[in-house]
């Protein structure tokens, strides 16, 4: 069955919770699944390296998972309009998946976390963007067709998920952030899917 990778950095639980409502969106694509996985924090300076599979949620990300999806969505949690070190960090290490067009011609969306409703959401939901572009990905966001799109108070960009955490840092998605989350995870499974 074609798997879609659902790839995220979390700290504080808001974006891991976006991930899992992509996921389901993805299930509810006939014949398509989810692959969740995460990326290791990165440190300024290294004193141990992290065991090889977390302690908690998803397992890290493998080049391989990046070979055998047929779709991928990248998640981060956004710092000062940007995706989180750990992502970036992972996303620099991938000259040879570039080189070799591991990512050529696959659906690919993005997904993020903010704390505020002006925390730099579609800075971050573009920048994001930018590497998929370098891959080959053909990109896709979420369509203005999609109700929930005019209605939400809290995340949801015609760019990609979002998730507004508030000053309590709330990982839980509202049910505008859920319903865009799985909607996007629909949209690159039926993407996937078709170009399959």
């Amino acid at each position: 069955m074609p798997e879609i990778l659902v790839l995220y950095y979390s700290r504080g639980g808001s974006v891991a919770a976006l991930a899992r409502q992509i996921a389901r969106g993805i299930g509810e694509v006939e014949g398509m699944s989810a692959r969740l996985r995460t990326v290791p924090p990165v440190a300024p300076v290294t004193v141990a390296t992290q065991p090889p599979v977390p302690e908690e949620g998803a397992p890290y990300v493998e080049p391989r998972d990046l070979s055998e999806c047929a779709g991928l969505l990248l998640g981060s949690p956004t710092r000062f309009g940007n995706m989180a070190a750990p992502m970036k960090h992972f996303l620099d290490g991938l000259g040879s998946e570039w080189a070799s067009g591991t990512l050529v011609g696959k659906p690919a969306a993005v997904f993020t976390s903010t704390a505020t409703q002006h925390g730099g959401q579609e800075s971050t939901l573009l920048t994001m963007m930018l590497p998929l572009l370098h891959h080959g990905c053909v990109i896709a966001g979420i369509p203005f067709t999609e109700p929930g799109l005019s209605a939400t108070r809290t995340g949801g960009t015609p760019y990609g998920a979002s998730h507004v955490a508030g000053g309590d840092n709330d990982p839980a998605p509202s049910d505008e952030e859920a319903k865009l989350a799985r909607a996007l995870g629909r949209r690159i499974a039926a993407l996937a899917a078709r170009l399959g």
